[in-house]
């Protein structure tokens, strides 16, 4: 395949590729349960967006299939086996504080801006024109290629369970959704809610707290966090300096005589909560000082005692770290409470390949009842790991040293990508080594370069592992 310049086939629809990605990236595919139907069953904007990419698709030739919403595929070639590419067309909410409207891409000094560039619309298209070079260029392929479309990545993953259900496993494929060169291994994902007990006697105090409402999504540091309470008046700079050396942003208002106290942090993946500023962390920090009635006071108690400065597990008890993984981490991504309701947490805990699940279950399970929380499993993805020696493996180390000249040395990730729905699938860019994580953050953007350079490994591997 050396005879091919990869990356002049890509310059040459450059124009097209960047126009159509700006055209995916403005449809506003966050999952939407006021606008599901039968046919869009994770809302009106992401299936949209899959409705554009299978209609793209077949107008360039390819085989298309939607299957029943959750997803669909475009697939070329033929053969008994099948390589599979998996993206996904879903995002994360948008969030707060972005300087231009999320979805009304724009290109700006070589990148290009939007919720969902690097995660993962831009990257799909990356992928998507790989195939289109490999079958424009009308090279032999004894194997059929299958781009697989999901449309819950960012939530319970119900796409690829329904989609796999009913649809061929691949034999080996890449997911282009993290980093490169190469992951390997992926942590196992724990989704957990823990929710307070009200049958336990509570109590009046001289604060009340009325309402506390932090975060969207477990997998999301939340970037902003709003109290509203009643009682005597705060010190506004002992907020402020509390609030500010946490590195957020403070802020007081009244609001129908109660005072509101809001804070701005910043938002990261939460496989990795310490890149982050979590907004509600900092504000439980500051109310923490504070004596409220019982169950608003195990409420922020909860939060701080357990998260605040601790994102491995250690005052739960679930620190554990292994060899192929590293650290169990775990991300408070939603703090809820209402006076009369009591509170709720969404946290999502990314544990190494050789965790003893069951063990660490229990012991959240007992963490939460001396603190008046029942704990819910909401979704565990069990940890993903491919042998070093696996042929996807060493087919993709080649392709990505003839392309970059550099080591495509095997990484391992806290991230949960579709590459752990299949039996023999890796992680496999588009970021590559040394830049910016900014998916899930405000003012996303992908590189145009690096993109462009993306395709042109996709390309080259798609071609390798049919031939």
């Amino acid at each position: 395949m050396t005879q091919i310049n990869w990356m002049e086939e890509v310059l040459k629809r450059k124009d097209d590729f960047l126009n159509q990605t700006i055209e995916l990236l403005n449809i506003e595919s966050v999952y939407d349960e006021s606008t599901i139907t039968k046919e869009a069953p994770m809302g009106k904007g992401i299936n949209e967006a899959l409705t554009y990419m299978l209609n793209l698709g077949e107008k360039d030739g390819f085989t298309q299939k939607n299957v029943d919403g959750y997803a669909g595929h475009l697939e070329m070639g033929s053969g008994e086996e099948l390589v599979g590419i998996l993206c996904h067309l879903d995002v994360v909410p948008a969030g707060d504080g972005w300087s231009h409207d999320p979805f009304d891409a724009i290109i700006r000094d070589g990148n290009i801006y939007a919720r969902g560039a690097i995660d993962d619309k831009g990257p799909t298209m990356a992928a998507y024109y790989a195939m289109k070079i490999v079958k424009e260029l009308g090279l032999p392929i004894n194997k059929r290629v299958r781009m697989i479309l999901g449309t819950d990545e960012e939530s319970q993953w119900r796409c690829v369970d329904h989609y796999f259900e009913k649809e061929e496993m691949p034999t080996m494929g890449f997911a282009p959704d993290a980093d490169f060169p190469i992951i390997y291994a992926e942590k196992g994902i724990l989704d957990i809610q823990f929710n307070q007990d009200l049958s336990k006697e509570n109590n009046e105090s001289e604060y009340k707290l009325i309402s506390f409402a932090s975060g969207r999504r477990v997998n999301m540091v939340p970037d902003h966090a709003k109290a509203i309470i009643s009682g005597p008046k705060f010190d506004v700079d002992a907020f402020n300096r509390h609030i500010s050396e946490l590195g957020c942003k403070p802020s007081i208002s009244e609001e129908n005589g109660y005072q509101v106290l809001t804070v701005e942090g910043v938002s990261v993946h939460g496989m990795e909560p310490d890149k982050g500023k979590n907004a509600g962390i900092a504000l439980a920090s500051f109310l923490n000082q504070f004596g409220m009635n019982k169950h608003a006071e195990s409420f922020i108690k909860f939060i701080v005692e357990n998260f605040k400065g601790d994102s491995r597990g250690k005052n739960l008890g679930v620190a554990y770290s292994d060899d192929i993984t590293g650290d169990l981490t775990i991300n408070i991504g939603i703090m809820q409470y209402e006076d009369q309701k009591g509170g709720t947490f969404g946290c999502t805990l990314r544990y190494p390949v050789t965790t003893e699940i069951d063990s660490v279950i229990s012991t959240l399970t007992t963490s939460g009842n001396k603190y008046g929380f029942e704990f819910k499993e909401l979704k565990n993805s069990k940890p993903h790991h491919v042998p070093q020696d696996h042929p996807l493996i060493q087919t993709l180390q080649k392709v990505y040293e003839e392309q970059t000249g550099e080591e495509a040395t095997l990484l391992t990730i806290g991230g949960g990508t579709y590459a752990r729905s299949l039996s023999a699938g890796v992680a496999f860019g588009p970021l590559f080594l040394g830049k910016p994580e900014v998916a899930h953050q405000k003012d996303e953007y992908a590189e145009i370069e690096d993109l462009l350079k993306a395709t042109a490994i996709y390309a080259q591997a798609i071609a390798e592992l049919v031939k």
